[in-house]
């Protein structure tokens, strides 16, 4: 089957993480707040998500957030490269990239893992749930693989990147702002969610059921979905 739409959200996806992980590199201090600056924009990557899971499956789903961790990867690995290589003897901006796009290699690592494992888990989450209420409640099934997804996210980023380095209490104030606010933006954003789930269902002409959910992120199929609405 053929769909209008999900490239689009696939590419958007994948730009959402690039961006985000470029921007992270400033830390932020806005009111109570404090956190990176990719956080702005990457619970975007958390409605994609349940657009996709909820629209066209966790099969499809698992298929775009692989892509995405693969094309984070290869930035990430571009910008070291490139960090490393020696500079023309007229470049003047050395410092200033290596300050902004040389990452160290476990602020990378945290990043691709957090992604993988939280984007899998909010869509896992995200499916068992619309089967589990027969399709209801959108706004409890999106928010509920959220403040699951988000939390794993965060917790294995800030673990992977910061941990040893920074002290408990530290990571647990970043975690907790970095938390809040993305949680709050998936649930302002709820109505918009389900403005674009309604019209997509209708342009595309399918609504996936999961029935069985092949967790492993590795597997060559995901369960069979049942036939479109």
């Amino acid at each position: 089957m053929r769909f209008r739409y999900l490239d689009i959200i696939t590419a958007s996806f994948v730009a959402v993480l690039l961006i985000s992980n470029i921007a992270s590199t400033k830390i932020l201090d806005l009111g109570p707040f404090t956190f990176d600056g990719g956080t702005i924009l990457f619970p975007l990557a958390y409605i994609f998500g349940d657009i996709l899971t909820e629209v066209y499956g966790f099969r499809r789903s698992r298929r775009v957030i692989w892509i995405g961790v693969v094309w984070a990867g290869v930035a990430a690995g571009t910008f070291a490269l490139v960090d490393a290589l020696p500079s023309a003897d007229f470049y003047e901006a050395e410092d200033s990239f290596s300050a902004i796009l040389g990452q160290t290699p476990r602020i990378v690592a945290g990043s691709l893992a957090a992604i993988l494992v939280g984007e899998l888990t909010n869509s896992v989450l995200l499916a068992r749930l619309k089967v589990a209420t027969a399709g209801r409640m959108l706004w409890l099934r999106t928010i509920s693989s959220t403040v699951v997804g988000q939390a794993v996210d965060t917790a294995v980023f800030l673990g992977i990147a910061f941990g040893g380095i920074w002290t408990a209490g530290e990571l647990w104030d970043v975690f907790q702002s970095n938390y809040v606010f993305k949680v709050g933006v998936e649930v302002a954003l709820t109505p918009v969610t389900y403005v674009v789930v309604r019209w997509l269902k209708r342009s595309e002409g399918v609504d996936v059921y999961d029935a069985r959910i092949a967790i492993n992120p590795f597997a060559p199929r995901a369960a069979r979905p049942s036939p479109p609405a």
